[in-house]
């Protein structure tokens, strides 16, 4: 199979095109700086992708079984205007001008699987949450609604489409377990804010795992909620990762201080929570490598 992998040289990109390759698949991946990806991976064809301004060189999309569209800058920022506005172009820009090079192929992929997050829920507290709940309010809440909105486009044209609404990814090479690595191994870490919010996690095998799952499976269709089923609080995920450091995870992060490093609006984000479970994944049968933090932690830290 021939797949196009869109935010190729990114932490789940990568892991994408290095399990697509391992099963004899060709990958085509795009980026905006193929020099630079390249070396980490030189069995991908690499393509050249400003994703935000143009369409998908004509000679990357040819011939394509399968596209996955992972590209998007991290939300993880402080939130200004002119971040939203970035982030908004990164994702529904992109997806946009992403659909409209494949809507100009004569002949189409037959399955699109696309990227979205957990943050299409808002903040929900305790609520148990499915790929059939309503969506939340807030920048994080409508952008996801607004980018898988754009992605769906692909069922006008023809194409089998999957929405992955990814959860927090575990790795300790990037998303917030990469960042909180230095404070708990420094004994400062702890819960954040109030600790009692939920973090709904997926380790990088499983994300990895649903995607070609997704890419695969006839069956898979819509949203599906890329999440371990064990979603756990912030101080249970804080109380796992200290044990996995061997360190303490006793001091809480006050709102206010995320507030003064991050920005108050993505402060509320961090401190809110989704307690989402994947019920259309583990209706169909996929089988989850990690359930609990725990051994995700202990393997992503490995």
């Amino acid at each position: 199979m021939r797949v196009l992998v869109t935010g190729a040289s990114g932490l789940i990109g990568s892991a994408v095109c290095d399990a697509l390759l391992a099963r004899g698949d060709e990958v085509v991946g795009l980026t905006r700086d193929p020099a630079k990806a390249r070396p980490k991976n030189p069995t991908v064809n690499w393509h050249a992708w400003e994703a935000a301004s143009e369409r998908p060189p004509p000679e990357a999309l040819e011939g394509a079984d399968a596209v996955v569209n992972l590209i998007g800058e991290e939300i993880n920022q402080r939130l200004t205007d002119g971040a939203k506005q970035r982030i908004r172009e990164s994702r529904v820009t992109a997806a946009h001008n992403l659909l409209q090079g494949i809507e100009a192929m004569r002949e189409r992929p037959a399955t699109f699987v696309g990227q979205s997050a957990i943050g299409y829920y808002g903040d929900r507290g305790a609520q148990l949450l499915d790929e059939d709940s309503e969506p939340g309010s807030g920048f994080a809440a409508e952008l996801p609604v607004e980018w898988e909105a754009t992605q769906r486009e692909a069922e006008r044209l023809g194409m089998r489409t999957v929405i992955l609404r990814t959860g927090l990814v575990l790795s300790r090479h990037g998303g917030l377990l990469k960042q909180l690595l230095l404070p708990f191994k420094l004994g400062v870490g702890g819960p954040l804010g109030s600790g009692e919010q939920y973090m709904s996690w997926i380790h990088l095998d499983d994300e990895v795992g649903l995607t070609l799952w997704a890419l695969d499976d006839e069956r898979v269709k819509g949203p599906v909620n890329a999440t371990a089923p064990g979603p756990v609080t912030n101080r249970e995920f804080s109380k796992a990762l200290g044990k996995a450091l061997n360190r303490p995870a006793l001091i809480p992060v006050p709102k206010l201080a995320l507030a003064a490093l991050r920005g108050g609006e993505l402060a509320e984000v961090v401190t809110g929570g989704s307690r989402v479970l994947p019920r259309r994944a583990t209706d169909l049968g996929y089988e989850f490598r990690y359930t609990e933090v725990g051994p995700a932690i202990e393997a992503a830290l490995r």
